[in-house]
C-alpha cells in the first residue's frame, strides 16, 4: 500500500524529506501500538512522545491532532481523494472516478497491517468514530463540486444526485472496512467496497 515519498511538486524526496518521514512512521508506529494495546483514549500524547523518543513539540510538528496520530494527515488523505478524482478523464464515470479516489487513499497506508489498525481501532472506539463522521461530511463537501461536474449537473445549488452517490460511495467504504476488520484484515477490502457498491446499485 505504501508509496514512495515525494515532494509536493511530485519530485522525488530529499535526505531530509526522507529522514522526515522515517521519523514521521516512527511516532505513527508507536502511536498505533500504544492505542491498540491500551485504547485510543486511554493514551496520551506525553506518552507517545516518550516512547517514540521525540519531545511534544516535535511530535506536533508532525502531528497537528492525536486524531491524526492514527488516521494520518486527513488533510493529506482529503487532497489526494479530491485529486484523484478530478484528475480522472473526463470520460471516466462517476462511480469509476470515486473507486480510483478511494483507491488513492487506501494506498497512503505504510502496510496492509498498518491499515488494519487503524480501521479496527475507528470503528471500535465511538470518539474516534464521531470524528470520522465529521471529516466525512467535509470530504462529501469538498467533493461534491467535481461530482456534480462529472453528472453535468447544474451548479449553484447542491444537486440532490451528486450528494447521493458521493454518499453512497462512503458508505460502501465503511461497510467494506467494517467487514475487513471483522475477517480480521482476509481478503481485499477493494473488492470489498466493490461488491457493496454493486448490492447497492442492483
Amino acid at each position: 500500500m505504501k508509496q514512495e515519498a515525494k515532494t509536493a511538486t511530485g519530485a522525488p524526496s530529499t535526505l531530509w524529506d526522507r529522514t522526515r518521514q522515517l521519523a514521521s512512521q516512527e511516532i505513527l508506529k508507536t502511536a498505533l501500538r500504544l492505542f491498540t494495546e491500551q485504547g485510543y483514549d486511554q493514551t496520551t500524547i506525553a506518552q507517545i512522545a516518550r516512547e517514540a523518543g521525540v519531545s511534544q513539540r516535535t511530535l506536533f510538528r508532525y502531528f497537528g491532532t492525536k486524531e491524526d496520530l492514527l488516521g494520518g494527515n486527513q488533510h493529506r488523505f482529503g487532497q489526494v481523494l479530491t485529486d484523484t478524482i478530478s484528475e480522472q478523464p473526463a470520460e471516466v464515470g462517476v462511480w469509476e472516478a470515486l473507486r480510483a479516489g478511494v483507491a488513492a487513499v487506501l494506498a497512503l497506508h505504510d502496510s496492509r497491517e498498518q491499515a488494519l489498525e487503524r480501521f479496527r481501532l475507528l470503528h471500535n472506539t465511538p470518539s474516534l468514530r464521531a470524528g470520522w463522521l465529521e471529516k466525512r461530511l467535509q470530504f462529501q463537501e469538498d467533493l461534491l463540486p467535481h461530482i456534480e461536474a462529472r453528472m453535468d449537473a447544474a451548479t449553484g445549488s447542491a444537486d440532490p444526485r451528486a450528494l447521493a452517490v458521493i454518499a453512497t460511495a462512503f458508505a460502501c467504504l465503511d461497510a467494506a472496512s467494517m467487514t475487513w476488520v471483522g475477517n480480521d484484515g482476509n481478503g481485499d477490502i477493494m473488492d470489498l467496497y466493490d461488491e457493496c457498491l454493486a448490492a447497492v446499485r442492483g
